[in-house]
């Protein structure tokens, strides 16, 4: 049988839907983002109103047991560049006021581009079957607030950097799986961390604008990030569900 590797695996899974949006102005948002396809750099000065954010595939990574991870420090044994993610949900029945409540599972790769609970195949040669980084769950508070500490996400073959984020209602019923996006550019935390000590660099590095999930667009999955290495990033990320 013949070993298909990562990004032939997300080639064959094809774009997740994406919701549809009626008015016409929140279409006019989507084509707006600017990229340029020779730095990668992509405009999302333009945000979208109160929509549902963009629905993507859980890769074929996600967390086996995510109730068994609560936790709020998810890097465990790895090492890099510190680094802090709050994530805001909000309820798009509701004019997108905060969504107290809701379960946030989010995971990511090390700065390697290995996820742990996976591997020894042709998908992730690294076997971390038996470990858990970089992987949590949390509830959000009275803002609709989670927060997590972590390290900078590493990338790997076909992806642009990214995080995984499933969300659930109070109740447990699934809400919406997506996807959060990196700026990138020479000044962005991205090509800052990819080019410090003990990440892999830049060359071979999948842009967003050819990324198999976020070539079709980024505005409503875009994060902003603040920080600098020597200090460690921060992540700040708002994401719109129908609850």
């Amino acid at each position: 049988m013949k070993t298909i590797n990562r990004k032939g695996f997300l080639k064959s899974l094809g774009l997740a839907g994406v919701t549809a949006l009626a008015a016409p102005i929140l279409m006019h948002c989507r084509k707006d983002d600017d990229d340029d396809s020779t730095t990668g750099v992509i405009d999302n000065s333009i945000s979208t109103a109160c929509a549902v954010t963009n629905s993507e595939t859980e890769g074929p990574f996600p967390t086996k047991t995510p109730s068994s991870l609560v936790q709020t420090n998810i890097v465990s044994d790895r090492t890099g560049v510190p680094f802090t993610i709050a994530i805001t949900v909000q309820n798009v029945n509701a004019s997108c006021a905060v969504l107290q409540g809701a379960i946030v599972d989010i995971w990511h790769c090390d700065k390697d581009g290995n996820y742990s609970e996976y591997g020894g195949t042709g998908m992730q040669s690294a076997n971390y079957t038996s470990v858990h980084f970089l992987r949590g769950r949390q509830t959000t508070d009275a803002n609709g607030k989670v927060n997590f500490t972590s390290i900078f996400p590493g990338w790997y073959n076909g992806r642009a950097t990214h995080i995984h984020v499933h969300v659930y209602n109070a109740s447990g019923q699934s809400l919406l799986v997506t996807q959060i996006a990196f700026p990138e550019g020479t000044d962005s935390a991205v090509n800052l961390v990819a080019v410090s000590t003990g990440y892999k660099g830049m060359s071979g590095y999948t842009y967003n604008s050819n990324d198999n999930v976020f070539s079709d667009g980024t505005s409503n999955e875009m994060s902003s990030i603040s920080g600098s290495v020597s200090g460690g990033f921060a992540l700040s990320h708002t994401i719109k569900v129908s609850a």
